[in-house]
């Protein structure tokens, strides 16, 4: 069994796999200053951002939630992988040759990590079922494909196959590329029959599934030939590296504009988003096989930067929502209604405006694209209505409102939906709406509506998995001192770990752990001084200098090669502290030239000053207590003249 990764191979793909670019694929972010980026939390939901990014230093935390840490902790906890799995996968991904202290290769058979050997299962799959419907054999896959209108650009772009009919032809082509038949198995490839394993799919179209980083993690398949013992779509099932709840099909392409245009559709089929992208609507997904939910919301909302504004859910006059836009597009039909109704409870997860496209014909997309070409596709979604009117004028459309009984029935319909809405100022406007069309005064709707918010069962705040949220009073909560001595010591360390050249010459060598009051910040500076301090940071400065000479660059390198030092070997409260403090906006205007090394030195010092007098106070305490004739008395006293010697001394340098 192979040993340790070797430290320089760890080393080599921290520097390749830069922490702006991974964290980027999953979280949109926006400078914050010098050297800072923050975006939406990818680990607990918030309206506000409180993620930081340091690509300067390679670190990030969240001051939401009170986790951080470094790239590989960052895919660790988004992937749920073992440190060794993590620094594969992100081996994989940027090309990086991993060697082990008894060996020079990577790991062989069932030694890597599980998740990297699924993903690699799945991409030969994938690679498979694309040269499969290039053969001979895949004519009906093909021209199912070239019925709906898509060529080779169209399939290329999604990786478009198809799998043959025959019982294992997959699972022999993975074996001969070494794959083991618990590997097939638990990849949801194949499936465990009396006889041995099988094909999970066999004679159907292949749309690979893949996640934000590009990586295939399933598939979604439609039945070719009109076998009635075979279900017409089927999906991978759930397995390590695949859950459907967590996946939206075509991120990987929208990603970019979905940030870029902040806009979203959501539509809800494979072949939809093919024809959207195919349109021009390039920031198209849907869900696999399940319906839009929580975590899907999560994965939009980080990627749309859906945060708080004032100009959330408004429209201009050209039709652009500055907020951002969700839209669902759904059938005409009583399922899609049933499905913008269900879209409805998370429209509010959403600070963007949440739209509705639906087709007057009921026609999906795809149709759409068939049939009229791509502007029909651009017109369906460009004609938009926002979710609330959507889903209150379905529900009054059903009943009969040209006699009382019909707009009674109405009021009491449309009341619990006027309820659930949190926005006030939405929430009045849509009464008086709901007022006109149902032919009543506005006092007779909002009192409808008030009667069915107190009706409104109370909520558990608690998420699915027992957490709270962030806005929640049960979600631990971050500790950042307030007073103005504890958020001295807090930026002096944080200075310290940030610009440790800065620090040089203010006297940080002077302090120890009882010059900090508060005990997380004895914590980092007990980690600072184990670590050797400034002289180990001056130490990785005069290295850096050697391989690239004298100048910023060699002091960012040494920067972040001191701070990964720092973390090393830390348990992850250690970790999530000293993260904290290398995230931490500090006071100062970073981009004025010198501001930076003023403020430290300043605050340093005045740390330093504090201390001393601490130091001077406590003395002259002990003195008071104990007997002049006293060996006590005397120690105490040699002491205090020695603090007041460095206390004239340090004033004088200062």
């Amino acid at each position: 069994m192979p040993g340790r990764i070797k430290r320089e191979d760890i080393d080599a793909v921290r520097e390749r796999a830069r922490i702006e670019s991974v964290v980027g694929e999953h979280v949109t972010l926006k400078g914050a200053g010098a050297g800072s980026m923050k975006g939406l939390c990818p680990f607990h939901d918030e309206r506000t951002p409180s993620f930081h990014v340091r690509p300067g230093l390679g670190l990030w935390h969240c001051f939401g939630c009170d986790e951080g840490g470094d790239v590989f902790s960052f895919i660790q906890k988004l992937n749920h992988l073992s440190f060794v799995e993590a620094v594969e996968y992100l081996a994989g991904k940027y090309g990086v040759t991993l060697r082990y202290e008894d060996g020079e290769g990577p790991r062989r058979g069932n030694e890597p990590g599980k998740r990297q050997r699924l993903l690699e299962a799945h991409r030969v799959a994938q690679d498979f079922y694309r040269a499969y419907l290039d053969s001979p054999d895949a004519k009906e896959a093909r021209e199912f494909l070239q019925g709906r209108g898509f060529g080779k650009a169209e399939v290329d772009r999604f990786g478009v196959g198809a799998s043959p009919s025959g019982w294992d032809g997959l699972i022999r082509h993975l074996r001969s590329k070494g794959f083991t038949e618990e590997e097939l198995i638990g990849s949801g490839l194949a499936v465990q029959g009396n006889r041995g394993p099988y094909d999970r799919f066999r004679n159907r179209v292949m749309w690979p599934i893949r996640d934000l980083t590009g990586a295939t993690v399933g598939f979604g398949a439609r039945r070719l030939g009109d076998d009635p013992n075979s279900p017409k779509y089927l999906n991978t099932p759930e397995t390590p590296i695949y859950k459907k709840s967590q996946v939206l099909y075509g991120i990987d392409l929208a990603k970019k504009d979905i940030a870029k245009q902040r806009k979203v559709v959501i539509v809800e089929g494979y072949t939809d988003v093919m024809a959207a992208h195919a349109s021009g609507e390039t920031t198209t997904v849907a869900t696999c096989g399940t319906a839009f939910g929580r975590e899907h919301t999560q994965i939009v909302r980080r990627l749309l930067g859906d945060v708080q504004s004032p100009a959330a859910g408004v429209v201009l006059s050209d039709g652009r929502a500055p907020g951002g836009q969700v839209i669902f597009t759904f059938d005409g039909d009583e399922a899609g209604k049933a499905a913008a109704r269900r879209a409805y409870v998370q429209d509010q997860s959403f600070a963007a405006q949440t739209f509705v496209a639906v087709d007057p014909d009921g026609k999906d997309p795809c149709d759409l694209w068939v049939e009229r070409g791509p502007e029909a596709v651009r017109h369906l979604i460009s004609s938009r209505v926002p979710l609330f009117e959507f889903v209150l004028r379905s529900v009054l459309g059903e009943l009969d409102l040209s006699n009382a009984e019909g707009r009674v029935q109405g009021l009491r319909a449309c009341a619990p939906i006027l309820a659930g809405i949190k926005d006030r100022a939405l929430r009045s406007e849509y009464i008086r709406q709901v007022a006109g069309w149902l032919g009543m005064e506005p006092r007779e709707v909002e009192s409808a509506q008030q009667s069915a918010s107190r009706e409104r069962p109370s909520q558990d705040t608690r998420n699915a998995d027992g957490t709270y949220p962030a806005s929640s009073p049960g979600r631990r909560p971050s500790q950042v001192p307030t007073d103005p001595a504890s958020l001295s010591e807090r930026y002096a360390l944080a200075v310290t770990i940030q610009h440790p050249l800065d620090v040089v010459g203010a006297g940080f060598e002077m302090l120890e752990a009882d010059s900090f009051s508060v005990p997380t910040h004895r914590l980092v500076f007990d980690v600072i001084t184990a670590n050797g301090g400034l002289d180990s940071f001056l130490d990785e400065l005069s290295k850096a200098e050697k391989e690239v000479g004298v100048g910023s660059n060699s002091v960012d390198l040494a920067v972040r090669r001191w701070g990964e030092h720092l973390l090393d070997g830390l348990d992850r409260s250690a970790r999530d502290q000293v993260t904290a403090l290398v995230l931490t906006d500090l006071p100062v205007n970073e981009g004025e030239a010198g501001a930076i090394r003023d403020y430290a030195q300043g605050i340093v010092r005045s740390l330093v000053r504090r201390d001393l007098l601490r130091q001077a106070s406590n003395l002259q305490a002990q003195l008071r207590r104990s007997e002049p004739e006293s060996e006590e008395y005397k120690q105490a006293f040699i002491q205090l003249i020695d603090v007041d010697r460095k206390r004239r001394a340090y004033s004088d340098l200062s």
